[in-house]
């Protein structure tokens, strides 16, 4: 039997209503973030007593907006709740504050190796990703992660073969639930 891995993506957030790049900024959630995450709580803990789903431990980025979602799941299910560094949102640099649909953002996030001046390479942030994934593959624990929409770009390339289009494309809803298997 393979292991399993959960991800989701923190609840709205002032920044995502404003169309702008949160990225290493630490924004908090809206009203309706809150709301969201507590609706995942909610759903989790339904998945969990049915036994739908199994779910040891919950790590979290520690930037507030994914750290108050992990929270209000960790209330709504009673699971334990940790912060990992390495779940803390790409930093873009030049980039964070401005339009999530800028043109040059967009093509900018296909070049891997680019810093954004000032901030973290796709391949830093691969590293540490996959860094992490790999650690948790190891035990016979299975984790929900709460993190940030560029993480989860970076989990699903873990797990799924991507072009670098489909990399700088690929995104969850807030607070959507993604679940992976490991090989």
């Amino acid at each position: 039997m393979s292991k399993k891995i959960y991800f989701t993506r923190h609840g709205e957030t002032f920044w995502n209503v404003a169309n702008k790049i949160c990225g290493a900024t630490d924004i908090g959630l809206t009203d309706y973030g809150h709301e969201q995450a507590e609706e995942l709580g909610r759903m989790i803990k339904e998945k969990l007593d049915s036994g739908e789903i199994s779910i040891d431990m919950i790590i979290a980025s520690p930037l507030s907006r994914a750290y108050d979602t992990a929270k209000h799941i960790a209330d709504m299910t009673g699971l334990p709740l940790i912060t990992d560094e390495r779940l803390r949102e790409q930093n873009f640099g030049k980039y964070e504050g401005t339009a999530r649909n800028g043109e040059v953002f967009r093509l900018d996030k296909r070049n891997f190796v680019q810093s954004y001046d000032g901030g973290e390479s796709m391949l830093r942030l691969a590293q540490r990703i996959y860094n992490l994934l790999d650690e948790l593959s190891k035990d016979d624990k299975i984790y929900l992660l709460v993190a940030h929409n560029g993480i989860v770009r970076c989990v699903n390339s873990y797990f799924y073969d991507m072009t670098n289009e489909e990399y700088g494309n690929y995104g969850i809803s807030n607070c959507e639930l993604k679940e992976y298997e490991f090989c």
